[in-house]
C-alpha cells in the first residue's frame, strides 16, 4: 500500500450543504429557515435560557437553601481500598494510586475489612475505620489541613 492508495473510510466524508441555491436543491428560497420571524433573519442569536418573552424557568422556580462557604470537601477512601498498601498510607500515596484527589483533605471510612497492620495518615477518620485499623495492629495519625 502506498500513499496514493489511501482513502477515507466509506461514509466518513459528507458534502457541504449549499443552501439557497435554487428549488432543485431542496434548500432554495428560504434556505431551510422557514417563513418570516426572528429566527429567519440573518444575525439571529438567542440569549441562553430565553423563552420567547415568557418568564424563564430559572426565574419561575423559587430559591431554596444556601451555600455554606466554610464547608470542607473531603476525598473519602474506604478501608477495603487500603488492602493494596504495605506499611504506610499517606494522602500523597493515595493520590498517586488514584484513590484521592490532590489538594483535598482525605477522610478514611470504615467500609470493608483490613487484615494487616498499617500506619495510616489522614485528615479525618470515622470511628469504625479507626477501630478496625487499630484492631489490626495499625495506627491512625490525624494531619492538619
Amino acid at each position: 500500500m502506498k500513499l496514493h492508495d489511501l482513502s477515507p473510510a466509506p461514509g466518513s466524508k459528507n458534502r457541504r450543504k449549499r443552501v439557497g441555491r435554487g428549488p432543485g436543491s431542496g434548500l432554495g428560497k428560504t434556505a431551510g429557515r422557514g417563513h418570516k420571524g426572528q429566527r429567519s433573519r440573518s444575525g439571529f442569536s438567542q440569549r441562553f435560557g430565553f423563552e420567547g418573552g415568557q418568564m424563564p424557568l430559572v426565574r419561575r422556580v423559587p430559591k431554596r437553601g444556601f451555600t455554606n462557604i466554610f464547608r470542607v470537601e473531603y476525598s473519602v477512601v474506604n478501608l477495603e481500598r487500603l488492602a493494596e498498601f504495605d506499611g504506610e498510607v499517606t494522602p500523597q500515596a493515595l493520590v498517586e494510586r488514584g484513590l484521592a484527589r490532590a489538594n483535598r483533605p482525605v477522610k478514611i471510612l470504615g467500609d470493608g475489612e483490613i487484615a494487616k497492620a498499617l500506619d495510616v495518615s489522614a485528615h479525618k477518620f470515622s470511628r469504625s475505620a479507626r477501630a478496625k485499623i487499630e484492631a489490626a495492629g495499625g495506627s491512625c495519625e490525624v494531619l492538619d489541613r
